[in-house]
């Protein structure tokens, strides 16, 4: 661990925040002479405060370490470029459009990696109105059915939460061009291709 960018790290979050040494030290019941220390490199963060350090700051414990916080490349906004997360223990739903690092309950959390409809996960569209009426043919059991379904285009994200015993179906405005997909439990991520899906729509 390099003292030196950790107090670096440490002094520019802080002053993001707007907050002196005396009241980071307040946060964290310890001394501001402390705060001075680290933030000189003269001395590292104990791994006993590292955890609250983390949280003041709201900066992961691994960034903390290696002193940098490495910014994204900017993704130019392109929505189509979204990435899904499900965490297995409390089926939280969360989305990322460039490089991240996700956890929920104490487990860090993988991209879905989708996979082209099948027999088992297909879809029917209607245009109805101004809406397109999407259907799956599932299960929707409490052991067994579809998570949620999102309608991606260039600039926007529009997911909808489905629960077990509901119908396995949804609408959304329409969107030319979008990308659907739809998550089962069992199976992961499944993805309709903008083509297939248009073909399917009925008017």
């Amino acid at each position: 661990m390099d003292c030196i960018k950790v107090g670096r790290l440490i002094q520019g979050i802080r002053k993001e925040k707007r907050m002196t040494q005396k009241e980071l030290a307040q946060f964290m019941n310890i001394s501001d002479k402390t705060i001075s220390k680290w933030e000189r490199g003269l001395g590292c963060p104990d791994v006993s405060l590292l955890g609250e350090l983390s949280n003041v700051l709201g900066v992961n414990i691994e960034k903390i370490l290696s002193g940098d916080l490495n910014p994204n490349e900017q993704d130019g906004g392109n929505m189509k470029n979204v990435k899904f997360y499900v965490c297995q223990s409390c089926g939280n739903v969360m989305t990322s459009t460039g490089a991240t690092s996700i956890s929920c309950c104490g487990r860090i959390l993988e991209p879905l990696l989708s996979k082209l409809e099948n027999d088992q996960h297909q879809i029917t569209v209607h245009d109805i109105e101004e809406d397109c009426f999407v259907t799956i043919k599932h299960e929707m059991s409490r052991e067994h059915y579809i998570s949620f379904v999102a309608y991606i285009s260039y600039d926007r994200v529009m997911l909808i939460k489905l629960y077990p015993e509901q119908l396995a179906e949804v609408r959304f405005p329409k969107m030319y061009g979008g990308t659907l997909y739809t998550y089962c439990n069992r199976h992961g991520l499944w993805k309709y291709e903008e083509e297939k899906l248009g073909s399917r729509r009925v008017t």
